[in-house]
């Protein structure tokens, strides 16, 4: 992979991520969204990721219309154990679950 084409992907991660964060922000319920800052986020959209390539969700084999079971307790599970342990903060697992439904949202958003 050439260093333009390297660049052009990190750009394009960053772009993406930012609309899923605005994306996020507006789905959150108002009693929520001041929970979280950007930066929040952000690191929350990384443990996720980091979630779907360590758990093996992404090995699963899909079901006959093509979807793949995701337990979104897990998830938020592991996001809540994650940000204790990197020192991000004490999120409440009932608000975590808002970002995580609010990122797989945004994903379905961009299957339509």
């Amino acid at each position: 992979m050439s260093l333009d084409s390297l660049e052009q992907e990190l750009l394009q991660d960053a772009e993406d991520d930012a609309r899923t964060v605005e994306f996020i922000k507006n789905y959150l319920p108002i009693e929520v969204k001041d929970k979280f800052t950007d930066e929040d986020l952000y690191y929350i959209l990384d443990v996720i990721v980091e979630y779907y390539t360590t758990s093996g969700v992404l090995d699963a084999t899909p079901d006959n219309d093509g979807y793949i079971e995701i337990d979104q307790d897990k998830i938020v599970d592991y996001i809540v154990a994650q940000a204790k342990k990197d020192k991000m903060g004490d999120f409440l697992p009932e608000d975590v679950m808002w970002v995580v439904q609010g990122e797989l949202e945004y994903g379905e958003s961009l299957e339509e």
